[in-house]
C-alpha cells in the first residue's frame, strides 16, 4: 500500500491510498466513502478485491487526514475527484460509492460520464420518498430510553468526548440489522471516525436538497455505464424498496443481501464479497 498527500488547485491537501494489483485489470477502482463529514472507512471493502485491480481511496476534504476549512459544495467535491484522477494518471475509473459516496458518484457521472468506466453502488443512493420509512425503522430499533438519551445528546451543543461517542453510537447502531452485534459495530465506528465534520455534513446535505438527484434520473440513466450494479442490505433501516425503485428507473441490476443492513460487508461478508467481486471483475477486466 502506498500513501500520498495530493495538493489540489485551491491548496487543499487530500490524503490518499493506493492498493491492489496493477497486473490483472486495465481499469482501477476509486472508492468514495460516505458521511458526509466522515473520513474514509472502506479499507476492509478494498481488501476484498485487492487481487483483482488497482484501488484508490481518499479522505474527502475536511475529513481525516485531509484537513481543510471552507464552504463545501457538490461541484467542489466533483472537481476534487476529477483532479485526483488526473494526479493518479487515470483517464477513467470504476467508481465504488457507499452511502453518501453513491450520491457523489452519481453527481460525478453526470458531470464527467467519459471518465466513469463502471459504477458499483453500495447502500445507496436513496431517492425520495424514503426518509419517513427510515426514521420509523430507526425509531423502532431504539428503546424509549435510548431515544430519549439520543434526543438529549442531540440538543447538547457542547458534548464531551464521551458524550460524542455515546451520541454517535446511539445514532448509528440502528444502521445494522444484526441486533446482537449492532451496538459493538456502532461503538467501534464512533471511536474510529471522529471528529465528524458537522459543517460539511450540513452543507452537503443542503446541497443535495438544492440540486436533488431525483431531478436528474433520466439524464443519469442516459449516462450510466453498462453493467452498473447497486448492492444493498435487505434489512437496512433505509427502505430496500427505494433501491429497487431506483434500479428500475435506471435499468440496472439491484442485489439485495438478506439479513444485512447499511454496511453489508459486516453482516453478510460471504454474500457481499461474492456479489462485489463479481461486479469488480466484470467492470475492470482487461479489454482485448
Amino acid at each position: 500500500m502506498s500513501t500520498a498527500v495530493i495538493e489540489l488547485d485551491d491548496g487543499a491537501q487530500l490524503r490518499t491510498w493506493t492498493t491492489g494489483s496493477p497486473d490483472h485489470a486495465d481499469i482501477p477502482l476509486v472508492m468514495l466513502h460516505g458521511g458526509p463529514g466522515l473520513p474514509d472507512y472502506l479499507g476492509p471493502v478494498a481488501g476484498m478485491v485487492e487481487d483483482l485491480c488497482p484501488i484508490h481511496r481518499y479522505d474527502q476534504r475536511g475529513t481525516g487526514g485531509s484537513g481543510w476549512e471552507g464552504e463545501h459544495t457538490i461541484a467542489r467535491h466533483v472537481r476534487d475527484l476529477a483532479l485526483l484522477l488526473d494526479a493518479w494518471g487515470r483517464d477513467r475509473a470504476v467508481l465504488v460509492g457507499h452511502s453518501f459516496g453513491t450520491n457523489l458518484a452519481c453527481y460525478f457521472t453526470l458531470a464527467h460520464p467519459e471518465r466513469v468506466a463502471g459504477l458499483i453502488q453500495i447502500a445507496g443512493p436513496f431517492l425520495d420518498p424514503w426518509r419517513d420509512a427510515d426514521r420509523a425503522a430507526q425509531r423502532a430499533r431504539r428503546s424509549e430510553a435510548q431515544q430519549d438519551r439520543l434526543d438529549d445528546l442531540e440538543a447538547n451543543a457542547s458534548r464531551t468526548d464521551a458524550e460524542e461517542i455515546e451520541y454517535l453510537t446511539l445514532s448509528w447502531f440502528t444502521d445494522h440489522a444484526d441486533r446482537n452485534r449492532a451496538w459493538d459495530w456502532a461503538l467501534a465506528s464512533a471511536h474510529a471516525l471522529r471528529p465528524v465534520n458537522y459543517v460539511m455534513n450540513s452543507q452537503l446535505n443542503a446541497a443535495k436538497k438544492a440540486d436533488p438527484l431525483e431531478s436528474h434520473v433520466d439524464e443519469l440513466r442516459e449516462r450510466l455505464p453498462v453493467g452498473t450494479v447497486i448492492i444493498g442490505g435487505a434489512d437496512d433501516s433505509r427502505p430496500a424498496e427505494a433501491l429497487r425503485r431506483l434500479g428500475a428507473h435506471l435499468a440496472c441490476e439491484v442485489a439485495l443481501i438478506p439479513n444485512a443492513g447499511h454496511h453489508p460487508w459486516l453482516e453478510a461478508p460471504d454474500q457481499f464479497t461474492a456479489a462485489f467481486r463479481t461486479a469488480v471483475a466484470t467492470q475492470t477486466r482487461k479489454r482485448s
